[in-house]
């Protein structure tokens, strides 16, 4: 006769079954919890899931530049055309102190449909510093270690110059560059600055004021 069907013991055969019952149940949870374990609900056919990328890996993965490299650099693309081109003159204040020195920088922005390569290196930009109608200083008029720095503008990406040129409020000339130079009226003067890159000149003018 089978044991299991007829347990033998001391005690009533149903308290054989109650005690089956409950190992049988032990050991359905736990093959449960096994399953559980290794098929992972909520994961994608059991591939492996990625976070999404933080901030930090968007930008590696983005090579371009937002700043103007400061040393001798090309590029590899078709020219950009003067029309798909937005340069703007940038100062770092709209009025300065009596002591301070107007900073300035240049942006260019790629409003064409396509990449495109531009000389925005230092010998390729000229910064004018204007009031009415007289010329106070120009950039290239005592210029030295300028470089050609080739830039490959994406579409719609703008770059900055890295370090803005620091002007000491005097009057510029050639022929004047190891001579000292005349300061230029202040006391609330004001004044306008025009860029220009790789020939491509700034829309318009950033006006400013000398106190």
């Amino acid at each position: 006769m089978s044991t299991f069907k007829h347990p033998v013991g001391p005690q009533p055969s149903k308290v054989y079954w109650r005690r089956r019952l409950v190992v049988g149940l032990a050991a359905l949870a736990i093959i449960v919890v096994i399953i559980l374990i290794v098929v992972r609900p909520g994961a994608s056919n059991g591939a492996p899931t990625t976070p999404p990328p933080t901030t930090a890996s968007r930008h590696a993965a983005d090579p371009q530049s937002t700043t103007i490299p400061t040393d001798p650099t090309t590029a590899t693309g078709a020219a950009c055309k003067p029309a798909n081109i937005t340069v703007a003159a940038i100062t770092d204040k709209t009025s300065y102190g009596a002591e301070e020195m107007p900073q300035l920088s240049v942006s260019i922005t790629n409003t064409g449909p396509n990449a495109c390569k531009l000389d925005a290196g230092t010998k390729a930009q000229v910064f004018t510093i204007t009031s009415g109608t007289e010329v106070y200083w120009k950039s290239t008029d005592c210029q030295t270690g300028a470089i050609d720095a080739e830039v490959l503008l994406q579409p719609g990406k703008t770059v900055k110059s890295q370090a803005p040129i620091g002007w000491d409020r005097t009057r510029s000339d050639p022929a004047t560059c190891s001579a000292k130079r005349s300061l230029v009226p202040a006391g609330g003067a004001s004044y306008h600055l025009a860029t220009s890159v790789d020939g491509i000149a700034s829309q318009a003018t950033k006006q400013f004021i000398l106190n």
